[in-house]
């Protein structure tokens, strides 16, 4: 079967497989959670964005060959309610923007900022730093250099839209942040992975940036 990213909670975990890096998608918790976990194909080192809820069905995801780090893209409760235990049980560092490090449940053992890189192996993920949603949101992209760009956005970018915010001025800044950093960097073949729910790609979101920014969420 090939990769969908349509997950559903409690279902089973969708897998991707590129030339040098395998994607797998899991569903998790009471408010349809994504967590991302990448492996390297070729030193087997693996990297968790956002361990988001039920950190027994993600450890079992993870398996015995083990986690390097976990990324959590934003300080909501959502996204990091299984980190602690995650970590405790793996011994994986911990990545987030020092914007958002104060409010996760454990200390952030490596801070990274926009243009900052997070290894997976031989693979490279590069920070894009989205404010608005929260002030420290950040973004994953993964060029596969034999393929088209790969990027896990949190709760910034979904299918329909940027993610919420809680006033005109957030909106304007994650909506500024979004279309220059991302629209204007990454070309329409670009794999968005959400937060939450369904994926998409930049070509299928780009002919509504106008209508985004007219309604303003």
């Amino acid at each position: 079967m090939s990769y969908s990213g349509d997950t559903r909670v409690g279902g089973p975990a969708d897998l991707r497989q590129l030339p040098h890096l395998t994607i797998t998608k899991l569903a998790v918790g009471p408010m349809d959670n994504n967590a991302y976990l990448l492996r390297c194909r070729s030193t087997g080192e693996a990297v968790l964005i956002d361990a988001a809820a039920e950190p027994d069905r993600i450890l079992e995801l993870i398996g015995e060959d083990g986690l390097t780090r976990v990324v959590t893209t934003h300080r909501h409760q959502d996204h990091w309610q299984a980190l602690a235990e995650i970590v405790g049980q793996t011994g994986a560092r911990t990545v987030a923007h020092p914007d958002d490090a104060d409010e996760l449940p454990v200390s952030v053992d490596e801070p990274v900022t926009h243009g900052g890189t997070v290894p997976v192996g031989d693979c490279v993920l590069t920070v894009i730093h989205l404010r608005g949603h929260t002030p420290g949101s950040i973004a994953l992209r993964y060029d596969d250099p034999e393929g088209h760009t790969h990027l896990f956005t949190g709760d910034s970018l979904f299918p329909g839209g940027v993610g919420k915010t809680w006033s005109d001025s957030d909106f304007q800044t994650l909506f500024g942040d979004v279309s220059e950093r991302v629209f204007g960097a990454l070309a329409d073949d670009t794999w968005v992975y959400p937060g939450h729910g369904k994926d998409t790609t930049l070509g299928a979101e780009r002919p509504d940036l106008a209508q985004w920014r007219e309604r303003g969420w």
